[in-house]
C-alpha cells in the first residue's frame, strides 16, 4: 500500500510548497480536507491519525495542539515550525550533518524540520566544529540576508501589493537579537554563546545567503582559508544536495542562487587572517519545504531525490 499523507496547513506558503512537490507523485496518496473544513479539529484529528505522515505546517501553538491530536504509535510527524527543534525527543531533520543523523531520521517518529536561516548557518559552522576547528565557545558572529517569502503570506502581500518606500531597500531586522531561529542554532552546534546573528530582508522572491565570520588565529591550528575549505569539503564530499565551491570564493555571490531547487551550495571566501563562509540555498526548498519532503524521503525508504 502507498503511504498516506497530510499536511496540516496546507493554505500557508510552506504547505503549498510541500503539496506542489508532492502533488504529482504516483508512490504516495495524499490525504485531502476541505478549505471549508480545514479549522474543523474533528476532522483534522481523523486525517491525522489516518496518515503515516504528517507534515505540520502551523504556527508554534497550533503544531503542538496538532501533535497532541495523535492517538496512535505509526503516525510519524514532520513539523515544520519553530516547536520542536529543541526538544530531546525530536529528531532534528538535517541529513547532511553526519551519517548519524541520516539513520536517526531513517527510524524516526518525530522530526523537527530546521528553520531557513539555521539551515544556512549551521551547514557552514557544523563541520568546523565536528572537525575540532571552530571551538565551541567560539564568539560568532553571522548575517544572513534572505527574500520575502520567508515572511509568510502577510510579508509577501506587503512586498507584492503594499509596498512603502522603505521596502526597496535591504532592510535589517531582528534587532533584539534574539532571533527565533538562535535556539535551535545554539542547540544543534552545541555553543557555549549565543551567536550575534543579524537578518535581513531584501526585495526579491526568495533565496538566502547565509554568513559565519571567522577570525583564523582564534580557531584551533590557526587554519587558512584554503585550509577551511578543506575541511567543508570533505564532510560534504558525497551529498546530493549540499555542495561546496571548489575554490575560494571571488567577484559577488548572489544571494538568489538555487531558487526553485532544493540546493545549498557553501562558498569560503578570505585571507590567513579572516575567513567567511556563506551557505547560499532557497529558503523555500532546501530551507523549508525541499528538506521536509526530503526528510519525509529518508523517513519512508524513498529514494532521497524523489520529487526534488
Amino acid at each position: 500500500m502507498k503511504p498516506k499523507i497530510f499536511i496540516d496547513g496546507r493554505e500557508g506558503t510552506t504547505g503549498l510548497q510541500i503539496f506542489d512537490r508532492l502533488g504529482s507523485r504516483q508512490d504516495i496518496e495524499l490525504l485531502l480536507i476541505d478549505e471549508a473544513r480545514r479549522k474543523d479539529v474533528r476532522l483534522r484529528k481523523e486525517m491525522i491519525n489516518s496518515a503515516d505522515v504528517v507534515f505540520l505546517c502551523l504556527p508554534d501553538e497550533a503544531a503542538k495542539e496538532s501533535v497532541a491530536l495523535v492517538e496512535n504509535n505509526n503516525t510519524r510527524i514532520i513539523d515544520a515550525s519553530t516547536a520542536h527543534r529543541t526538544a530531546s525527543d525530536w529528531v532534528y531533520g538535517f541529513p547532511e550533518l553526519s551519517k548519524e543523523r541520516r539513520k536517526e531520521l531513517r527510524n524516526a517518529r518525530w522530526v523537527s524540520n530546521p528553520g531557513c536561516h539555521s539551515t544556512g548557518i549551521i551547514a557552514a559552522a557544523y563541520p568546523l566544529i565536528a572537525a575540532g576547528v571552530l571551538p565551541r565557545d567560539y564568539l560568532l558572529s553571522c548575517i544572513s540576508l534572505t527574500g520575502y517569502s520567508g515572511g509568510g503570506k502577510s510579508m509577501i502581500h506587503a512586498y507584492e501589493e503594499e509596498k512603502r518606500p522603505g521596502m526597496y531597500a535591504p532592510g535589517m531586522y531582528g534587532l533584539n537579537l534574539k532571533h527565533k531561529h538562535l535556539p535551535e542554532i545554539i542547540e544543534v552546534l552545541g555553543l557555549s554563546h549565543p551567536p550575534v546573528f543579524c537578518p535581513i530582508v531584501d526585495d526579491y522572491y526568495c533565496g538566502i545567503a547565509a554568513t559565519i565570520m571567522l577570525h583564523n588565529k582564534m580557531l584551533s591550528g590557526k587554519p587558512t582559508a584554503e585550509e577551511i575549505l578543506a575541511v567543508l569539503s570533505r564532510h560534504y564530499a558525497n551529498e546530493r544536495f549540499v555542495t561546496v565551491a571548489p575554490a575560494l570564493g571571488s567577484g559577488t555571490l548572489e544571494s538568489n542562487w538555487g531558487a526553485g531547487t532544493n540546493m545549498l551550495r557553501i562558498t569560503v571566501s578570505g585571507n590567513d587572517e579572516t575567513t567567511i563562509v556563506t551557505s547560499q540555498l532557497d529558503n523555500l526548498g532546501k530551507g523549508a519545504s525541499g528538506a521536509a519532503v526530503q526528510n519525509m524521503n529518508i523517513m519512508l525508504g524513498f529514494n532521497e531525490e524523489e520529487g526534488l
